[in-house]
């Protein structure tokens, strides 16, 4: 996205020493959940900075921006005040919460279940940025969870459970619930804000292209990880990407990168590589795959009357 507009990357808010937040800051950390999780990052790997924290961190951003920014140096690093009614805020959230219930050994209608009170914190969520001057918001569903290497290797039970293109089927089936009562909330969510535009982005359906139609693209081995070790998926929870082994006191690397990852459509069994996120980008920014259909570049165009143009 950044790159698209001719912006440097943005800084993680975390990362406070020496960063540039001058276009903006970037509130994600690994195995972020919508839900608080009731457990610890050491037992499930789930990040403690769930969304409501993030809004927390935005929220002290926001409000230290207009005064830190009038101070000295800090002026070119932090946005400037109209900076965060002008901006386009993305959430790309959601498929940690689906599986931290596998995790939990919940079934898969369990893990249904649960999933109207997830998108209900999520809606909560930017109607508190849209409180904050938020206007424009570029929402992706979550992706075929069943198609990862981690979840086909951790969670399923059964070959018959395998779609023809080898992804899990009743994974998959949790992200389309997820995605179909998204977009009802997006629906909703336009009702209720009404000076908001609010742009729904079918992520799920370009990566699942992207894996049944792998070879067709110019990809390989779309449910192997590039990056890890043993196994039929090329994943080992315990040896994950990078993993060492110590052989007679000797630090030896064994969960190594494959040759040619610009070919590879999984990293590490969690996260695409970027290759597959350079493709899947290219699909998503013309708009086809938007509620709206309207590209990237037009998420952020008023009206003169200051509505957005994507609903005129």
């Amino acid at each position: 996205v950044a790159e698209s507009f001719g912006l440097p990357y943005l800084s993680a808010y975390l990362d406070s020493v020496g960063s540039n937040f001058s276009h903006g800051a970037n509130f994600a950390t690994a195995g972020s959940t919508i839900r608080r999780q009731n457990t610890t990052i050491f037992q499930s790997g789930v990040s403690p900075i769930s969304l409501d924290v993030q809004l927390v961190q935005f929220s002290e951003f926001h409000t230290r921006s207009k005064i830190i920014s009038k101070q000295g140096v800090f002026h070119k690093l932090l946005p400037k005040e109209d900076y965060f009614s002008k901006a386009l805020y993305t959430f790309d959230i959601g498929q940690n919460d689906l599986t931290a219930g596998y995790k939990l050994n919940l079934t898969t209608e369990q893990v249904k279940a649960y999933v109207p009170d997830v998108l209900l914190q999520l809606s909560e969520a930017v109607k508190r940025v849209y409180d904050q001057g938020g206007r424009t918001f570029w929402i992706h569903n979550t992706g075929p969870v069943g198609c990862l290497p981690y979840v086909l290797d951790r969670f399923l039970t059964s070959a018959t459970q395998l779609d023809k293109y080898g992804c899990g089927s009743p994974f998959n089936e949790v992200a389309q619930y997820f995605n179909q009562r998204l977009k009802d909330v997006v629906i909703q969510l336009r009702k209720q804000l009404p000076l908001a535009a609010i742009t729904y982005v079918d992520v799920y359906s370009v990566k699942y292209t992207l894996v049944s139609q792998a070879k067709k693209l110019g990809f390989e081995l779309p449910l192997i990880a590039c990056c890890g070790h043993g196994g039929k998926y090329n994943f080992n929870n315990s040896l994950r990407c990078g993993g060492k082994i110590t052989v007679k006191g000797k630090e030896i690397l064994i969960a190594k990168s494959c040759g040619n990852p610009s070919v590879r459509v999984n990293w590490d069994g969690i996260h695409f590589t970027e290759a597959a996120n350079k493709w899947i980008f290219q699909q998503i920014t013309s708009g086809s795959f938007s509620d709206p259909p309207l590209p990237l570049k037009m998420a952020c165009h008023l009206s003169k009357d200051g509505a957005m143009n994507k609903f005129r």
